[in-house]
């Protein structure tokens, strides 16, 4: 296989990850320091979405950090198909959680006007941007992991 950018085992791919898990994190923590996320459904899938990111994506980056201290190179075609799953299953569902949640949030807090907490309104907006960052860098692996399996 060859060595593209953002493949695992690179300092890219090293930083895909530590952005897709930071900004999941980042999502979680922006929803969670909210006192009425829990009675959104979307936003309710949204935590448990970025979660399995957060999980999902450090061991990713914990298996790149040892591959460049190690030197070794995961390259193994069957460990790239189980990173390309992982990766789409979780792109799917962050993705569905994102839209879900941004679509709540315009709809309750910005058509609606149901919003009668500025601050409340401010981090539920934070944590859908937050998600759909981390989705986008998550994307961006994802399909890094099919080149890597079409290019064998």
């Amino acid at each position: 296989m060859k060595n593209f950018a953002g493949s695992p085992g690179t300092w890219t791919g090293l930083v895909l990850r530590m952005g897709q898990c930071l900004f999941a994190a980042g999502s979680i923590a922006s929803m969670a320091t909210t006192t009425t996320f829990f009675n959104y459904t979307a936003f309710c899938y949204l935590i448990a979405s970025m979660g399995l990111q957060v999980i999902w994506s450090f061991g990713l980056a914990f298996m790149d950090a040892y591959a460049l201290l190690r030197k070794k190179v995961l390259h193994n075609p069957v460990v790239v198909s189980l990173f390309a799953v992982g990766d789409w299953v979780t792109a799917t569902l962050s993705l569905a959680a994102s839209a879900s949640s941004a679509g709540i949030t315009v709809l309750y807090f910005g058509d609606l006007g149901g919003c009668s907490l500025v601050e409340e309104c401010t981090k539920y907006q934070m944590a859908v941007a937050l998600a759909f960052l981390s989705w986008i860098t998550l994307a961006i692996s994802s399909l890094i992991m099919l080149w890597l399996l079409a290019a064998g």
